[in-house]
C-alpha cells in the first residue's frame, strides 16, 4: 500500500462523496488509512467491509462521530450510539413502528397532507420541491407519531429538524445555530414526552410519540425524558430527511421520463424497483464513522482498539463488484430485490439486518413514502422548467443546485 499524505481533508473536502472510492480504486484495496482532520483514520469500502462495520463484533458507533455531526443526527444517549444487548431492546421500540400496518398509514397521512398543501391556493405556482416536500413530510410525522398538529409550531419544527440535516456536514456559527435550535426541538419534544406521562395527552399505543414516553431499558426504568424526547426527534428527523430523497425521485423523473410516463400512467410493475435505485444511485450520506471495539485483523490492516474507521456508504452502493454499471440508473436491477439476501449492499441507509445490528429500521417507512411521492410527482411535477440539476458531490449532504423547480397549476404552496 503506497505511502498516505499527512492528512487528507483538502482531498475529502474536494472529492466529497467520491473521496474513499476513488483512493481505494488508486489501492486497488478495500481499506486505505490516511489522517482526515490530523486524525487517523481508515476507510474500508464495499460488501464484506459493511457486515464487519455492522455486525456489532467488531466496531462500535459509540464516541465514533463528531461532536458537531453527533449533535445533529444523534445526540447522546440515543439509539444509534448504543451497543447491544442494550441496543437490541431500544432498537425494538423503534421496530415496533415499523409493521405494514403502520407503515401503511404513515403513506396515506403523507398523501393527505401533500393534496391539503397542493391545494391551499389554487392557480398556477412556481414550487422549489425540496421545501414543500420538508413542510408536508414534518405535518406527516407529527401526525403519524401521534402528536397534536394543531399544538405545534409546524413551521419552526420544519426548520429546525431541516437544519439537523443540513448543517451535520459543518462547522462554526452555522453548526452552532443548528445546534442551538436542535435544543429548542428537544425542549419541546420534551414537553411532548411529559404530557403523556402526566395524562394530559393521549396517543394511540402503537403511535412514537405513546412508545417512548413508556418504553424502559433494560434496568425496567423509563427512558428519562431528555432521552425518550432525543428518541422521538430519531423518528421525526429521518422522516422529514426523505424529502431529499424525494427530490432525487424527481430528478430521476424528468432525466428518465419514460419512468415518469409509465407512473403517470399507473404502470407500477416497477415503482419498487424505482424507489430503491433512487436510493442507490443518488448520494444521500456519504459514509459512518465507527471504533474498533475488539481487536482484529482485515485484509492484512490491523485494527486495534479505539482505531477510527469510516465506511464509505455511497462507495459500496456504486461499488462495480455488486452492482452491474454503477454510474447507470438502472431500476431494473432491483426487481425480485429482497432485504434478506443483500443486507450489506444496498447500504444508502446502513447494512447489516434491521432487527440485530445498526441498520436504519426507516427504510420501510422511506420506501414506502417514495413510492407514494413518485406517483404523485409523476402526476403533479411534470411542467419542470430547465434549470441545473446537477448535484454537487463536494457538499454534505447534497442536493441538485436548483434545489428542483416545477411549475403546476393546483399546487398552492409557494417556496
Amino acid at each position: 500500500m503506497t505511502r498516505q499524505p499527512i492528512d487528507s481533508t483538502v482531498a475529502f473536502l474536494r472529492d466529497g462523496y467520491a473521496f474513499a472510492s476513488r483512493r481505494c480504486e488508486t489501492e486497488g484495496a478495500d481499506l486505505f488509512t490516511t489522517r482526515l482532520f490530523l486524525k487517523p483514520t481508515t476507510f474500508i469500502l464495499g460488501e464484506e467491509a459493511a457486515e464487519i462495520f455492522y455486525d456489532g463484533e467488531h466496531l462500535t458507533r459509540a464516541g465514533a462521530m463528531p461532536t458537531s455531526v453527533q449533535h445533529l443526527l444523534q445526540d447522546e444517549g440515543s439509539v444509534q450510539a448504543l451497543d447491544p444487548p442494550a441496543h437490541h431492546r431500544r432498537k425494538a421500540a423503534f421496530l415496533s413502528l415499523m409493521d405494514s400496518g403502520s407503515v401503511d398509514r404513515l403513506g396515506e397521512i403523507f398523501e393527505e397532507e401533500w393534496a391539503l398543501a397542493r391545494d391551499a391556493r389554487p392557480g398556477p405556482r412556481r414550487i422549489v420541491l425540496h421545501d414543500f416536500a420538508r413542510a408536508v413530510l414534518t405535518r406527516t410525522a407529527c401526525r403519524w407519531a401521534g402528536i397534536d398538529i394543531e399544538d405545534t409550531d409546524v413551521p419552526r419544527l420544519t426548520r429546525e429538524l431541516g437544519l439537523m440535516v443540513d448543517r451535520a456536514g459543518t462547522k462554526g456559527p452555522s453548526n452552532w445555530n443548528a445546534r442551538r435550535r436542535r435544543r429548542g426541538a428537544e425542549n419541546w419534544a420534551t414537553r411532548q414526552i411529559e404530557k403523556v406521562r402526566r395524562g394530559d395527552s393521549s396517543p394511540s399505543d402503537e403511535a412514537a410519540l405513546a412508545v417512548f414516553a413508556h418504553h424502559t431499558d433494560a434496568d425496567g426504568q423509563l427512558l428519562s425524558p431528555e432521552v425518550a424526547a432525543v428518541e422521538l426527534i430519531n423518528v421525526l428527523r429521518p422522516t422529514v430527511a426523505v424529502a431529499r430523497f424525494i427530490v432525487f425521485a424527481a430528478v430521476a423523473l424528468t432525466e428518465h421520463p419514460r419512468w415518469r410516463e409509465a407512473f403517470a400512467a399507473d404502470e407500477e410493475t416497477d415503482l419498487e424497483p424505482f424507489v430503491q435505485e433512487v436510493r442507490r444511485f443518488f448520494p444521500f450520506f456519504p459514509a459512518v464513522p465507527g471504533r474498533v471495539r475488539t481487536p482484529f485483523e482485515w485484509h492484512g490492516h490491523r485494527f486495534d482498539v479505539d482505531d477510527r474507521v469510516v465506511l464509505d456508504l455511497f462507495g459500496t452502493c456504486h461499488d462495480r463488484r455488486l452492482w452491474a454499471d454503477p454510474g447507470a440508473f438502472e431500476p431494473a436491477r432491483f426487481r425480485g430485490f429482497r432485504w434478506a439476501e443483500d443486507p450489506n449492499t444496498l447500504i444508502a441507509q446502513g447494512a447489516g439486518r434491521h432487527e440485530s445490528d445498526h441498520r436504519c429500521p426507516g427504510e420501510w417507512s422511506t420506501v414506502e413514502l417514495l413510492k407514494r411521492a413518485t406517483r404523485l410527482l409523476a402526476r403533479d411535477a411534470s411542467d419542470v422548467p430547465t434549470q441545473d440539476l446537477s448535484i454537487p458531490l463536494n457538499r454534505f449532504p447534497t442536493l441538485p443546485r436548483s434545489g428542483f423547480v416545477f411549475h403546476t397549476g393546483t399546487i398552492g404552496a409557494d417556496s
